[in-house]
Parts: structure tokens; sequence; C-alpha cells
């Protein structure tokens, strides 16, 4: 009898291996075999799919939303790579945004949503549970409503009844390959609100960002010159933190995050500096980082069989603004520097590899696309190079499965 999500023996040939094969990713032959589904193609498309959704919501029209005038609140309703979006809308908008952005997870909306708050629903496939009872209950309660998703599907046949714009964007599965594809529309929604300065320069600007980090992330490019496949490798067999210095970074380390679980299989920890200091930072005394360090043996031999201790590796993600945000911060760019600094002088006196990434561009959004494109190549290198199929998640597929009705 087959188990859910396939039979015992084909889930284990997609667990991969518990060793990174580092020849793997140098090999074009052995990189198509390993990614049947097109992972790294789709990671690829990023800024293609800037273009794409720009063009698409642009048909859509969406210079009606704000001739109500300004939204008490904008709830952006969806899981997943869907609630990432509310996140990069908060953070462009920045800490002026003249109204609460809030990513609800749930199904429904909050309790207080209401006629003065705008809804804006986000599925890949338009058939989220959760953004479906969430575009259903903003037009019960007259609330202003967006809606973002798959042609045809169950979203867009709500906000047809409810007489709401629906931004069509195509269908890329798994939907953490379409998170660019999914902001746009949010972030232009924001903008038709007055809740966020984003100009197609900056769009377009982002876009072509995207795809320089693409081509250095290439398969062809080999591992020391492949930005990403390097990431990967110094990652493979780690615990990896990941830190962002600024509020912008650390969306950047929630999507990195996000990435390494779901398509490298790697537990993380992430989060932003601000906090770290408050207690997180302890790890790096802890029986993966100070402590691994103390039993290490010095005098051993390095190309010996065995094996050492898992250790932490810690990836910052650092971004110090543009100076004429700087007056907006919650926080000077100075303070979050010397913080990064800090944390990571700690870091390396106990032995954790550090990973410094800094952003990069002209703008908010192409300074946080800087600081993501990397990393989502690396979650599939790393996948990769541990024989495991990005795309394929047998655990998401079974749980599914075990919570159908």
């Amino acid at each position: 009898m087959s188990e859910p999500g396939g039979t015992a023996g084909e889930r284990e040939e997609l667990r991969g291996a518990r060793h990174a094969d580092e020849a793997r990713l140098d090999d074009p032959e052995a990189l198509a075999a390993g990614d049947p589904g097109g992972m790294l193609r789709a990671i690829a498309s990023a800024g293609p799919q800037i273009r794409e959704s720009m063009q698409l919501t642009a048909e859509t029209n969406l210079a009606g939303l704000g001739e109500e005038g300004r939204p008490r609140s904008v709830v952006v309703a969806g899981v997943g790579t869907a609630a990432r979006t509310a996140d990069v809308l908060a953070t462009v908008a920045g800490p002026r945004c003249p109204v609460p952005v809030l990513a609800h997870r749930s199904p429904g909306v909050p309790g207080w949503v209401g006629a003065a708050d705008v809804v804006i629903a986000v599925s890949a496939s338009g058939r989220s549970p959760e953004a479906l009872a969430a575009a259903e209950a903003a037009a019960r309660r007259g609330a202003r409503l967006v809606a973002v998703g798959a042609p045809d599907s169950p979203l867009a046949s709500v906000a047809e009844r409810a007489r709401a714009p629906f931004v069509v964007v195509p269908r890329r599965a798994p939907a953490r390959a379409s998170l660019w594809g999914l902001t746009v529309p949010v972030l232009l929604a924001g903008r038709a609100l007055g809740l966020v300065n984003v100009t197609e320069a900056d769009l377009a600007e982002t876009a072509t960002r995207l795809d320089t980090d693409a081509e250095a992330c290439r398969e062809s490019a080999e591992s020391f010159v492949n930005p990403a496949k390097s990431l990967a490798l110094d990652l493979a067999g780690c615990i990896p933190v990941v830190w962002g210095s600024s509020p912008l970074a650390t969306v950047a380390a929630g999507r990195f995050a996000d990435m390494l679980s779901t398509n490298a299989r790697y537990p993380v920890v992430a989060g932003g500096l601000g906090e770290v200091g408050r207690g997180r930072v302890g790890l790096l005394d802890g029986v993966f980082g100070g402590i691994a360090e103390q039993e290490r043996d010095i005098f051993a031999d390095p190309e010996a069989g065995g094996e050492g201790p898992t250790r932490l590796h810690l990836v910052l993600l650092r971004d110090g603004g543009l100076a004429g945000e700087d007056e907006q911060a919650g926080e000077p760019p100075a303070v979050e520097e010397r913080r990064a600094d800090a944390v990571a002088a700690l870091a390396r006196r106990r032995g954790v590899r550090v990973t410094v990434l800094t952003a990069d561009g002209g703008s908010a959004l192409e300074r946080l696309a800087s600081l993501v494109a990397v990393p989502d190549f690396a979650s599939v290198y790393l996948a990769l190079a541990h024989g495991i199929d990005p795309r394929v998640v047998p655990a998401v597929s079974e749980l599914k499965s075990a919570l159908a009705p």
C-alpha cells in the first residue's frame, strides 16, 4: 500500500544525500537531471516576472482604488510567499507609511476590518483558503478589495462577484518561485492608495538588477565565480543563521530562511539584528557555536576521515539605506552597521564562519532585490548539491493530504 506522498522507496529517492557533492554543481548534466521541475529556470525568471506583472497590473487599472481616499489600514491576506508581499510593501513604504500594513496569514480578516480598510487577497494558485476567506469577508464587510492570483481561479470568481479589481499573475508552481510576480501588484496597489512611492523606473531598475544577478548565478558559471554556488557550498553541512541589519534586510533574511527550508530542507534561524542582541545572539555560545569550537581538535588532520560537529554559519545581510532615507529610519544606519560589525566579530571569536551580503541599488526595492536574488539561487544549488529535487517537497504534499476534508 502506498504511503501519502508516494511509496517509501519514492520518498527515499527524493531525500538526497547527507553530504553535499561539490562536483555536481559544476556538471550541467547532473544539474539538469537533479532539477527536472526547472526551479533554477523559475528563479531566473524574476526580472521578466516584474515586467510582465507591471503590464498585467496596468491592464487591471488600480487607479480607482484611491478615489475613496486614504484607508485606515491595508491588510494583505495570504500565506507563504503571498504573505511576504506584505512585508515587501511595508518595508518599501518605510516607517513614514501613513497607515499600517498588516500581513494576515489566517483565514478571514481581523475582526476590526470594515469599510474604512483595504484588503489585498494574494494567492499564486487562486485557491488558498486563507486568501479566499479574506476576500469573501472583505466583500461582506464593505472593505475595498483587490485580489491577485492565477486566472480562472476561485479567487478570480470572488473578485468578480465583488466587482473588485483582480490582477492576473500566471501560475508558476511552486508559488515560492512567483515572489516578484505577486509583489508588483501589491506595490502598485499601495501606490494607488498613496502609501508608497514606487516609480516605473524603480521597477525597471529592479528587474535589471535581478537579470544581472541571474546571469551571474547561471548554471554554466562554475562555483568559483558563481556567487550562489559559492554560498551554497559554504552553507553545506552547517546550520544557517540569517540575520538582517535593517528592517529591509530582515525581510530578505526571512525570505532566505523560507527558501532554504523548503528547497534545501535545512533548518534555519532568521531575524533582525535589533532583536538578536536581546537574547538570540546567545546561539553563538551554544553547542553549535562556541562549545563546538572548544571541543575541536586543533591537531586533527583535516584530510582524515571522520566528521566534526555540526556548526552554525552566520549570514549577515547588511543594508545601510539611502542618505535621503536616514531621517525616516527608526534607527540610524551607523548604529545598524556598528551592531553588524560587533555581531560578526562575536561570531568569529567563537569559530563561527560568517558570510556578509551587502545591499546595492538606487531604491529600497532594488536594494531588497539585491539581497534576495543570490540567496534564492543558493537555496536551489544547495538542494542540488545534496541530490534533492528542490521543487518536490513530499512533506508538504503529505501534510496537505492529511488535512484535506
